[in-house]
C-alpha cells in the first residue's frame, strides 16, 4: 500500500543506485563520469516534459490569456534546469585529462551525440537537419542503431514521432501571426491594409534613421564612409528582406516587431513576456553547450571525438544553433520610442495613452 512506502521506495533508490556500475570495477572518476551524465539525462527528462506541457497549450486554436502564464511557467523550469546543468560543468572539470584518459577506451564509440533524449529536445524546439553540422544527422544514426532491435528501435519511434510534430518555434509563429496590430485582428476585413500600412511606415522610418546615422558620421570624420553607408545599406535591406520575405509582408514577423515596439501596452505585456521567456530559453541552451564545449577542450584538447566527429571542433559549431532566430533577428530592426509609427486604437489594448 502507498502509506508504508519508504523514501527509498518512493524514489525507487535501490534501482536508481545500482545503475553506476560496480564500485570495486569502476574507478572514482569513472563513477564521477558516468553519474555526471547519468544526473543530466534525468534532467533532459523534465526539460521534454514541461515542454510539452507548454506545447499543449500553445497548440490550443485560441490561447487563453491565462494560459500564457502558464506557458511562461514551464520554460521557466525550463530555463532554471539548464542554468543548473551549465554549472554541473564544474564539476565535471574536476577530471583532469590523465584521469579521463585512464577509461576513454571503455567508451568505445559512446558519444554525447547519442544522448536521444538532447536530440528529441532538439527536434520539439524547431532544430533543422539542414542548419545542423553537414556529417551530423542524428535520425540517420539512430535508425542505424534501431537496426539492433529492442529499446533501439523504441528510441527511433520516439524521435520519428516528434519529427512529425509541429516545432515549437512554427508554433509560436503562428501564435505571433494572430497578434492584433493596430487594433485590427487577422481575419478582419482591412487588415492586410493596416498591417502594410504599419510595416511600410516603420520601415521608411528605420531607412531615414539609418541615413541620418551616416551622415552624423560623415560630419564627425568618420573614416571609410563608403563601408560604413553600404552597411546602413545592407541593414534596411535585411530589415526589409525580414518583415517582407519574398515580397509578401509576414504577418507572424510584422505581429512580432508590434509586440517588441509597443511592449508597454497592457494588452501586450504578457506575450512580450513569453517571447523573452522563449529567447531566455534558447540562451540558456546555449551557454549550457558554450560551457560544455570548454569543458570538454580544457579535458581532451582538439583530438578525435569518441564517436568519430571533430571533437571540440563539432561542438563548437553546435554554439550557432539557433531555433527562435525571428526572436532574436527583430532586436537587430528596433528603432526608438520616439520614431514609431503613431499608434493606432490604443484603447484596443487597454491603454489610455493619446492616440496620433
Amino acid at each position: 500500500m502507498s502509506g508504508s512506502k519508504t523514501y527509498a521506495d518512493y524514489l525507487e533508490l535501490h534501482t536508481l543506485l545500482s545503475l553506476q556500475g560496480n564500485d570495486s570495477e569502476l574507478s572514482n572518476d569513472e563513477q564521477h563520469f558516468m553519474i555526471v551524465h547519468q544526473v543530466f539525462e534525468l534532467w533532459f527528462r523534465l526539460v521534454i516534459i514541461e515542454l510539452k506541457a507548454a506545447r499543449s497549450l500553445l497548440l490550443q486554436p485560441v490561447l487563453p490569456e491565462d494560459d500564457v502564464p502558464r506557458i511562461v511557467h514551464h520554460l521557466n523550469r525550463c530555463i532554471e534546469i539548464f542554468r543548473l546543468m551549465t554549472s554541473q560543468w564544474k564539476v565535471m572539470e574536476t577530471l583532469t585529462p590523465q584521469d579521463f584518459l585512464a577509461f576513454r577506451e571503455g567508451l568505445g564509440t559512446a558519444s554525447g551525440f547519442e544522448s536521444y533524449q538532447m536530440r528529441e529536445l532538439e527536434l520539439m524546439l524547431g532544430l533543422k537537419q539542414s542548419q545542423r553540422v553537414q556529417e551530423m544527422d542524428p535520425l540517420a544514426h539512430f535508425r542505424k542503431l534501431a537496426e539492433r532491435g529492442g529499446r533501439d528501435a523504441e528510441v527511433l519511434k520516439i524521435l520519428e514521432a516528434e519529427e512529425q510534430m509541429p516545432t515549437m518555434g512554427e508554433i509560436l509563429s503562428k501564435w505571433l501571426s494572430r497578434t492584433p496590430i493596430q487594433g485590427s485582428l487577422a481575419h478582419d476585413e482591412n487588415d492586410e491594409e493596416i498591417v502594410s500600412e504599419f510595416v511600410n511606415s516603420y520601415l521608411s522610418e528605420h531607412k531615414r534613421i539609418g541615413e541620418r546615422a551616416v551622415e552624423r558620421m560623415a560630419e564627425n570624420g568618420v573614416k571609410n564612409m563608403d563601408a560604413v553607408r553600404e552597411r546602413f545599406e545592407s541593414a534596411h535591406a535585411a530589415a526589409n528582406d525580414f518583415l517582407i520575405p519574398d515580397g509578401k509582408i509576414s504577418r507572424a514577423r510584422a505581429g512580432l516587431l508590434f509586440i517588441e515596439s509597443y511592449r508597454e501596452l497592457p494588452l501586450l505585456t504578457w506575450p512580450r513576456i513569453l517571447i523573452d521567456t522563449f529567447v531566455e530559453l534558447e540562451q540558456s541552451l546555449v551557454l549550457f553547450r558554450t560551457h560544455h564545449v570548454r569543458m570538454v577542450e580544457r579535458i581532451i584538447g582538439r583530438r578525435v571525438g569518441t564517436g568519430g566527429s571533430s571533437g571540440v571542433d563539432y561542438l563548437d559549431a553546435t554554439l550557432k544553433y539557433r531555433v527562435f532566430s525571428d526572436l532574436w533577428t527583430v532586436r537587430t530592426l528596433l528603432i526608438k520610442k520616439e520614431s514609431l509609427p503613431g499608434l493606432i486604437n490604443s484603447e484596443f489594448y487597454g491603454f489610455a495613452g493619446k492616440e496620433n
